[in-house]
């Protein structure tokens, strides 16, 4: 019987439509069964969701509805990430507001993932910029406050002197800044920051004790936390030419052992040495300067030319008061890190060597590898930073560098300079505390004021939340904050005096470090109802991309940590499982310099090679690499076209189909038009089948065609489970296909088949369409219809299997002579070996190998093999 298409653009909306009107996906902290809650990283609103977003999301919505039929409390909410500066800069080129432009794409986006079906609490939604969010998160600024957990201080900023705003690393593109162009220079500003720091140590070995989370960004957390046991080492200055009031400087090192190996000591630009020696010698000073105007980032300055300036001063060797070595400013040392200031041992270290053999300093190895010869040793264009053993060291010769740290450490620390020891040990760490203050409107404004009696003064808790002015002028460059005439006239909590407002609004980062809190209880006075977010928390399972496995992952952590300490939360980590997805990607096409968009495309293939044509034009055009979709090279694909042509279903399916979810997916045409075909094969099995089906009972049954359908259904829910608890929605998918194969043989001849094999059938079907239902709900529901179920397919029970139809009643062995595979023998699954033995003696090539004889040996391994010796 002939059955009608599936129609995904009628079926989408009304089911869509159902299910809101049932207020399936809202939920209730109350709701029986076991909590567990699922939760993607929400968007930025910036205009329209794209492919990654789809595959992002529908990893997270298969999740969310398996668990919801496994009898879960589950709680799986949507939000906005809203503050920043595109914002901003829409407002000064469009001519409108930031909230106006923030609030219309959400409303687009909003739109755009519902039509995808996903199962989201939409009572639950809130954007970053709602002033009810960010009320209660200057409520805990002020808690941090309060603690010590948020303080001032100078710091060295990245400054736009043109658009007259700090500007992030990530902005500051070969030294200038990413909007106006301008040469970016580093100046010191008096900023908020968050102590991080403070935790280092706990946020480092929490992460022993998260094995839910990837490995890879557990060792991307620990390489930015960066922990080092080193010496704190005094090098005296030579009293020769040394600045008046500066007598020492002391250096963090991990290896005290290579110090035999030392040419230099190189200290940062902003080092209080580097700017005493600069006061008498213009050269020095303007290379001072032009390294402040480098970029502030480890990886920026890593990856810049090494350059110093030899200032003249001289640091005597801890080890060796009659060796002096020079005192170079350095571009590559952070002042941030360690104590700014370092020592060189260029055999040993690469940017160390780089910088000897460019300044013509001495390369002294200290360290000889296994096996090579002392007398020969030597370093030519690369460092040697393997193991070895000690040499060239004096005392330390012969020892392993562990050795000789402890040895050096002891002799330093016992050694009194000024009357202290001239070293000490030390841990550090690479983490530095979080400057949270932004030179910006569009942001969380920060809620202390400025008072002249007073000084920093915290709002009083009753006047919060402090709102952001709406008359707002963006006609000039830097912070419009600072221009308002009237939003900054405030009055001091303390004296009563007058007061301005602190300008500096929160980074965008604090806002999605608690967010996941606040969807415990979005309506709660409060940040949080503590004992709500203690029931929910941790998120069971968060979804998210790799590019965000250290600041907001980390930032998280410490926000979690922070806000116990502040009393809103009983719990150290937030996200318990962590999933990272791959990216979509996409070929690229050109012609000529310009890119050209997939829609714009026709690919047709003969003979093994590809071509392109661009259809506004008709002409031939280039063929390029598979790279991530972007805007800029315009191998976007839009998720409403996807929707469009082939229905939401189609889009989830192949996201999750395609490849592993951890790895990037290639989008295709062919891969989508592939999904689609499985979408109407599989309406079409379940609608003609459905007939016949009608008033047949899902009752066990011995018949062998039954069993065989029962068996099929059986296993896939099994294995479907097991795939979807791993995030394996791939293999999931593949047992799913194989189902609907085996299936669609028995189905199309129900019309003749015994009643036994109907009521199995509808019982296979059933479970079909049910474990179907994460991945594509509409067709779920459709078929569930269909069938003539009660009830939405999104609120039935996930199917259990039957551990009895997952045992095999037979098993094959493969059959060997002297070692050798002659063929195979079918026995029953429970046969003891003798009775396997004696059915493999009598298979024909068996015989015939033994011509007669007796064999020597059978070796029989239930289950596995047979190995006759003749």
């Amino acid at each position: 019987m002939a059955t009608e298409r599936y129609n995904p653009k009628a079926a989408e909306p009304r089911w869509q439509a159902v299910w809101d009107e049932n207020k399936l996906f809202e939920t209730r902290n109350d709701a029986p069964g076991e909590k567990y809650y699922v939760l993607e990283m929400f968007p930025y609103p910036s205009g329209r969701i794209h492919m990654g977003h789809v595959r992002n999301y529908a990893m997270g919505d298969v999740v969310a509805r398996f668990k919801r039929a496994r009898g879960h409390n589950v709680l799986h909410p949507m939000g906005w990430d809203a503050f920043g500066m595109p914002a901003e800069n829409a407002a000064m080129q469009n001519k409108v507001h930031p909230r106006e432009w923030t609030y219309a794409n959400i409303a687009t986006m909003r739109a755009q993932l519902k039509s995808m079906g996903l199962s989201l609490d939409w009572s639950r939604e809130f954007a970053t910029c709602d002033v009810d969010y960010y009320h209660r998160q200057q409520m805990l600024f002020l808690d941090l406050l309060e603690k010590g957990l948020a303080y001032r201080r100078k710091s060295k900023v990245n400054w736009d002197p043109v658009d007259n705003t700090v500007l992030a690393n990530e902005q500051v593109i070969d030294g200038r800044g990413w909007r106006s162009g301008a040469p970016v220079e580093q100046r010191e500003l008096t900023q908020w920051f968050f102590t991080i720091t403070e935790f280092a140590e706990d946020l480092l070995s929490a992460l022993d004790h998260l094995p839910e989370w990837p490995e890879k960004v557990r060792l991307m957390q620990r390489n930015w936390i960066g922990r080092s046991e080193g010496l704190l080492v005094r090098w005296r200055l030579d009293a020769a030419n040394k600045p008046a009031d500066i007598d020492e400087v002391e250096v963090f090192t991990t290896r005290p052992d290579t110090l035999f190996g030392a040419s230099f000591v190189a200290v940062a630009p902003d080092h209080p040495l580097s700017k005493a020696a600069a006061a008498g010698n213009p050269k020095l000073a303007a290379f001072v300067e032009e390294a402040r105007r480098g970029g502030t980032s480890a990886a920026e300055i890593e990856t810049a030319e090494k350059k110093g300036f030899d200032t003249g001063l001289r640091a005597v060797h801890p080890l060796d008061p009659n060796w002096t070595v020079p005192v170079y400013v350095a571009n590559f040392v952070l002042m941030d890190y360690g104590t700014g200031a370092i020592f060189g041992c260029p055999a040993h270290d690469q940017r160390d060597l780089d910088f000897a053999r460019k300044y013509a300093l001495p390369v002294v190895p200290v360290v000889l590898p296994e096996g090579a010869d002392a007398a020969t040793f030597d370093v030519g264009t690369e460092a040697f930073t393997g193991e070895g053993t000690l040499f060239h060291s004096r005392f330390l010769d012969g020892l392993t560098p562990d050795e000789g740290f402890d040895a050096v450490a002891k002799r330093l620390e016992d050694t009194d300079l000024s009357g202290r020891p001239q070293a000490k040990r030390q841990v550090n760490f690479r983490l530095r505390d979080w400057g949270v203050s932004r030179q910006r409107y569009w942001g969380c404004p920060i809620p202390v004021l400025h008072c002249e009696a007073c000084g920093v003064v915290p709002e009083a808790r009753e006047n919060l939340p402090v709102r952001l002015p709406d008359d707002i002028d963006f006609e000039k460059p830097g912070n419009p904050l600072d221009r308002h005439p009237t939003w900054r006239q405030a009055t001091c909590p303390q004296c009563g005096g007058p007061a301005l407002r602190e300008t500096d609004t929160m980074d965008t980062f604090v806002d999605s470090s608690w967010y996941f809190a606040r969807f415990t209880s979005p309506h709660a006075a409060g940040p949080t109802d503590p004992q709500i977010a203690n029931a929910w928390l941790p998120v069971n399972q968060y979804i998210g991309g790799i590019e965000h496995a250290i600041l907001h992952l980390l930032y998280s952590r410490f926000f979690t940590r922070a806000m116990r300490a502040t009393g809103h939360l009983d719990l150290d980590e937030p996200f318990k499982g962590l999933f990272t997805q791959g990216m979509v990607v996409h070929e690229t096409y050109r012609d000529g310099s310009e890119w050209v968009v997939p829609a714009d495309v026709s690919i047709t293939e003969a003979d093994g090679a590809r071509t392109a044509t661009r259809l506004s034009t008709g002409g031939q055009i280039a063929i390029g690499s598979i790279e991530k979709m972007s805007k800029s090279k315009k191998n976007v694909v839009d998720p409403d076209d996807i929707i469009a042509s082939y229905g939401a279903d189609t889009a989830r399916w192949f996201m999750l189909s395609d490849s592993p979810p951890d790895r990037d997916v290639i989008w295709t045409e062919a891969g989508v038009e592939g999904a689609h075909r499985f979408v109407q094969r599989l309406w079409r099995v379940v609608s003609e089948a459905a007939p016949h089906l009608a008033g047949a009972a899902e009752a066990p049954s011995d018949d062998p065609a039954a069993t065989a359908l029962r068996k099929a259904a059986h296993r896939a829910a099994a294995g479907v489970t097991d795939d979807i608890e791993r995030l394996a929605f791939n293999k999931a998918v593949a047992r799913l296909y194989e189902l609907v194969n085996a299936l669609a043989g028995p189905f199309a001849s129900l019309d003749t088949a015994a009643p036994e094999a109907r009521a199995a059938a509808r019982e296979a079907a059933t479970i079909l369409v049910r474990l179907v239902a994460p991945m594509m709900p509409h067709l779920a529901e459709e078929c569930w219809q269909a069938l003539g179920e009660t009830g939405l397919c999104a609120a039935a029970p996930w199917p259990v299997a039957e551990p009895a139809l997952l045992r095999d009643d037979e098993v094959t062995l493969p059959v060997q002579i002297n070692g050798k595979k002659r063929g195979d023998l079918t026995v029953p699954a429970g046969a003891d070996k003798a009775a396997i033995e004696a059915e493999a003696l009598a298979l024909d090539f068996v015989q015939a190998a033994l011509g007669g004889q007796a064999p020597k040996r059978v070796v029989v391994v239930p289950g596995r093999i047979i190995n006759v010796v003749v």
